[in-house]
């Protein structure tokens, strides 16, 4: 499907109920996906919906394939199950057999996008992290998610390809952004490969939905201040909630409002988790997987960079996630914990 696709006729399907005229507007920047908003006319529809569609090239589109199908499934049978806010869905299909899918969403506007480059403040923070707790906490290693044929953990092959990579694009990664890393951030950088084994492979007792990339450029913060969603899950998987927690906070804030605020804040995500039913996990137990848990800052960034399309200011918001989050390893010492 593609843009020409979404005619009244078409939309009148996927919504289920009668649309009689459409605007096609693109939104984004369209580099694994394209996006658009789609105003509508007809007795009882929305004003205007999100429409999300493969790339045009198909080889992209095959590339990606599970990535938009992973999506696809969270929509389908993950989002119904957990609390955390979302768009609504109307019309959710993926392909078995290429990288060809739809999406149909609620339009969140006025809601903003989060600014990776500028940060957050740390009201958004805590909104967001509760926010958080509502993917985690209701499937609290819940055995039954591996049922969800696009959700897997980590296990010895991936981990092996992972520390086979690491080294080689993490030079790859410094080469490309130069003088934007400072020589203490990329000596940190380079100490995360002697304990990514362990950290990879650590704490398998406590698993959950792990979102992947739950940074501020992935939320809609309406006008109101608080009830922040969470929109694009490519990067679902199962893992220690934990990395979720300390990606956006090691990430998002700036590091002398992380270190006045962060206790607070994990606190705050745990008293979440808690009221979803989380029990036999301390409070205690909670902060020590959040400074364990640091190095998905890093991890990601240093991958997503490295391999991703290269913009100026996709440059410039990697190297502020990598200030943040290594500044963060070093002040709580996560390097350490990893080993």
């Amino acid at each position: 499907m593609n843009a020409e696709d979404l005619t009244p006729g078409r939309l009148t399907e996927m919504l289920g109920t009668e649309v009689t005229a459409v605007e096609v507007e693109p939104v984004g920047t369209g580099q694994i996906g394209t996006c658009y908003r789609v105003r509508l006319e007809g007795p009882d529809v929305p004003t205007s919906v999100l429409v999300k569609l493969p790339p045009p090239d198909p080889g992209t589109r095959d590339m990606m394939a599970g990535a938009y199908r992973g999506e696809v499934r969270f929509y389908q049978e993950v989002a119904p199950t957990v609390a955390i806010r979302v768009p609504h869905c109307h019309h959710a299909w993926a392909a078995d057999d290429s990288g060809d899918f739809v999406l149909v969403m609620e339009d969140l506007a006025p809601a903003e996008q989060g600014d990776q480059i500028a940060g957050c403040t740390v009201e958004q923070a805590r909104d967001a992290v509760v926010n958080l707790a509502g993917l985690h906490g209701p499937r609290w290693c819940d055995p039954a998610l591996v049922a969800v044929d696009t959700l897997g953990r980590n296990g010895p092959d991936e981990v092996a390809l992972l520390l086979q990579m690491y080294g080689p694009t993490t030079e790859l990664f410094l080469d490309g952004l130069g003088d934007l890393i400072s020589p203490e951030d990329a000596a940190t950088l380079r100490a995360c490969e002697s304990v990514l084994e362990g950290w990879l492979l650590g704490r398998p007792e406590r698993f959950g939905l792990v979102h992947g990339d739950y940074r501020l450029d992935n939320l809609m913060f309406p006008p109101s201040g608080s009830g922040v969603a969470a929109v694009d899950w490519q990067t679902l998987s199962l893992g220690l909630p934990a990395r979720d927690v300390s990606y956006f906070l090691g990430t998002s804030l700036d590091p002398t409002d992380r270190r006045a605020h962060e206790h607070d804040l994990v606190a705050a995500y745990h008293d979440a988790l808690v009221a979803h039913g989380v029990a036999d996990y301390p409070a205690e137990q909670c902060w020590d997987d959040y400074v364990f848990a640091m190095l998905q800052g890093p991890l990601v960034s240093v991958f997503g960079c490295a391999y991703g399309t290269r913009t100026e200011r996709g440059d410039r918001m990697f190297a502020a996630m990598i200030a943040r989050s290594c500044a963060a390893i070093r002040d709580l010492g996560s390097l350490e914990l990893a080993q």
